[in-house]
């Protein structure tokens, strides 16, 4: 597939989130677009495919001029796991490739409480979710399987500069941080 299905994607993503404040009509509405790109045969770069043996890493491809919205490549390789974190603000998420287990905890109301567990789920390729709302918001990511999982994002802010919490499950202490932007590979 062409650039041209991004760019169409991304044009009707920027058209519905100047249509609506409404984040659950916003997260409904992307994600059947997220599912129709992934089903519609696009090819991501190679080099946003490319895991680090590190970390997870976040490619943008492409941020709002008034980061209203962002959209990334998100990439882990086998059993790589995210710390408990959250977003604040809504998100889609679909799987490009690999598998992605994700578990969810309820979101805090008591500081300094345990995290209360709210199950799990595994997304393969194709499957999109919505990660996260405002109010429904805590959780962590594993890649599983025999190959990295690669997942595109879309973000109601710029995810890449926004100031987040990262939670420790047994105790509920909350550090924060801001997640920042990779370079793919190859790429100056």
């Amino acid at each position: 597939m062409s650039t041209q299905t991004l760019d169409a994607f991304i044009s009707d993503v920027a058209a519905l989130v100047g249509d609506t404040d409404d984040e659950r009509e916003i997260t409904e509405r992307v994600a059947a677009r997220l599912s129709a790109l992934l089903a519609s045969g696009y090819r991501l770069p190679t080099e946003l495919t490319r895991p680090s043996k590190d970390r997870h890493v976040n490619y943008p491809l492409h941020i709002a001029p008034d980061d209203s919205w962002s959209l990334a490549c998100v990439v882990w390789n086998n059993g790589q796991r995210t710390p408990v974190h959250s977003h604040e603000m809504w998100g889609v998420a679909g799987i490009y490739s690999g598998v992605e287990r994700e578990l969810r905890y309820l979101k805090p109301t008591v500081p300094d409480t345990a995290l209360t567990a709210a199950g799990e789920q595994e997304f393969a390729r194709g499957q999109v979710t919505v990660c996260c709302t405002t109010d429904d918001d805590v959780h962590a990511v594993v890649a599983i399987g025999d190959e990295p999982t690669v997942g595109i994002h879309v973000y109601g802010g710029n995810i890449g500069t926004s100031r987040r919490r990262s939670y420790d499950p047994g105790t509920g202490a909350v550090e924060w941080f801001v997640s920042g932007w990779d370079d793919p590979p190859g790429r100056d």
